[in-house]
């Protein structure tokens, strides 16, 4: 079988590392039970891996916790931390284009993203916080009475990371590189559906001179492997992206526990906001491109557009033409925008949450149909006509009051959205237009939802900009843009979209402990 775009390599040719990886070897699991990751162009399986559980979750916790408390690596110089990180880092780029092939065949994603954007985004993460490694420091005290002190950031011990399949190298790179930084010993849960990549990067750890036992890798399913790691007592922290149901029971996991700490990043339903004085062509574009963009398959798509109503009419025309121009199809098409869903599982529930949003009275524009004649390729889908109903305003942040209309602000009921396919995470390339009339009307819009991870404005009005960024409560609000991330820009959610940053220097402060120390200033009377 050949790739598509990938080379004359032939598909088993891409696939070098398929055991769990435990104290700086690859090993089977202790049952030698094995699992099959799927190619979602085809739905066909590509490679059996080893599948971890309980009994593979302690010998890399055990590995994790040696590391951290004999080891090297909580233990050298700071600079040399980042020296190492610096050289795994450079070898990522020597091996990017292999890598960016083996998210391709196991989620679907484009060849071309890949190349340009994931692989060189993971590279500059890593270095980042190989920068920051000998730039942590804490902070001496003014205290009262004959007395000084000073903090002492340490790591905070052994991590478990469990990460999502929709972007399997970033999120690899954005929890691991800040927790190097600190000086912890990590095992990763990469998700079920995309362990080839994170496999592949343990490999290269070794390569670059991490120590054994700070990176360990675990391939298994949520209710065992994920589970073990969340309750497992050696473990001193849990960091956890995906959804907020799977959160709520890792957090209910780590509690139960030992109390570990926890940071979640968690579901969106995140809106875009179009106003009258926009470019419409522009609007239209980043609107197909925050929606769109991965085959929606990102917590922070930007599925509920709102477009004042001055422009909307224009604005849907136009953006069901871009929508129809969209090219899906094998993600090593280096011409084509989307690839397929991650698999059968979640093409599935797109489909029937279209199914539904027709079922409810929305209208179906373009799109809402699968393709192709085998894998899990959805056409690119957008709705209007959704419906609202009043709901007691319980979620209205107290600072928006400063900047609503006192009779507005004094009113107990604010609009929300009443469709599913408004309220609900699809993950999926649907597209839910809503037409607004005044700036007041669209905040309490956008905050009508249990979740806050992110948001975006078109306008040219910088007053708008700075009153919708103020008010809309989402840990990221892009302004006449749309995914810009950067490793020096924290990204979080608010609500129900969890808590904890990941990207910036909050990142590596979330796997730091603080410890005060206090001396007297002169010999101390008790000795």
């Amino acid at each position: 079988m050949e790739n598509h775009g990938a080379g004359s390599l032939k598909l088993e040719d891409q696939i070098k590392f398929t055991k769990l990886f435990i104290n700086g070897e690859f090993v089977d699991s202790v049952s030698g039970k094995t699992f099959k990751t799927y190619d979602p162009r085809t739905g066909e399986a590509i490679a059996d891996v080893a599948e971890g559980d309980a009994a593979d979750v302690d010998l890399a916790v055990k590995a994790a916790r040696e590391a951290f408390d004999h080891g090297r690596w909580p233990r050298i110089t700071a600079h040399e931390r980042g020296r190492l990180m610096n050289k795994f880092a450079d070898l990522v780029e020597q091996h990017a284009d292999e890598l960016a092939v083996l998210d391709s065949l196991d989620a679907g994603k484009l060849l071309s993203s890949g190349k340009a954007i994931d692989l060189p985004h993971c590279i500059h993460i890593l270095r980042y916080y190989a920068g920051a490694a000998d730039k942590i420091h804490g902070e001496t005290l003014k205290l009262g009475g004959e007395y000084q002190g000073y903090t002492l950031l340490e790591p905070i011990g052994v991590v478990g990371h469990i990460i999502p399949w929709n972007f399997p190298s970033t999120m690899f790179f954005l929890k691991v590189s800040p927790a190097l930084a600190a000086g912890c010993t990590m095992v990763i849960k990469p998700a079920e559906q995309t362990p080839l990549s994170a496999l592949y990067y343990a490999h290269l750890a070794k390569q670059a001179g991490i120590p054994d036992g700070v990176i360990n890798v675990v391939n298994g399913f949520g209710a065992t492997a994920g589970a073990t790691l969340s309750s497992h007592m050696n473990v001193d922290k849990i960091s956890f992206t995906g959804s907020t149901e799977t959160g709520r029971k890792v957090m209910e996991a780590a509690a139960k526990s030992n109390l570990k700490t926890v940071s979640l990043e968690l579901g969106g339903k995140s809106p875009l906001i179009i106003f009258d004085d926009a470019d419409v062509d522009m609007a239209v574009a980043l609107a197909r491109v925050a929606t769109f963009f991965n085959k929606a398959e990102i917590c922070v798509a930007g599925s509920r557009v709102y477009v004042q109503e001055g422009i909307y009419d224009e604005f849907v025309e136009k953006a069901a033409e871009a929508a129809k121009s969209w090219k899906t199809g094998d993600p090593f098409d280096p011409t084509v925008q989307q690839g397929p869903q991650i698999d059968k599982s979640q093409f599935e529930k797109v489909l029937r949450y279209v199914e539904l949003g027709k079922q409810e009275g929305a209208t179906l524009v373009t799109g809402g149909k699968a393709c192709g004649e085998k894998g899990f390729y959805i056409e690119p889908t957008i709705f209007t006509d959704v419906k609202v109903k009043p709901c007691m305003a319980t979620q209205r942040p107290t600072f928006m009051y400063l900047f609503l209309p006192s009779t507005l602000a004094s009113d107990a009921f604010h609009l929300q959205e009443d469709m599913k396919i408004f309220q609900d995470e699809i993950f999926g390339p649907v597209m839910s237009l809503m037409k607004f009339k005044t700036i007041e009307e669209v905040i309490d819009k956008a905050n009508s939802t249990k979740y806050g991870l992110a948001a975006g404005v078109v306008t040219k009005d910088l007053n708008i900009a700075n009153r919708i960024s103020r008010s809309v409560r989402a840990g990221t609000i892009w302004i006449n843009c749309y995914f810009a991330f950067d490793p020096g820009c924290p990204f979080g959610g608010f609500k129900m979209s969890g808590f904890g940053r990941d990207l910036g220097m909050h990142a590596v402060e979330k796997y730091m402990q603080v410890k005060s120390v206090v001396t007297p200033l002169y010999s101390s009377p008790w000795l």
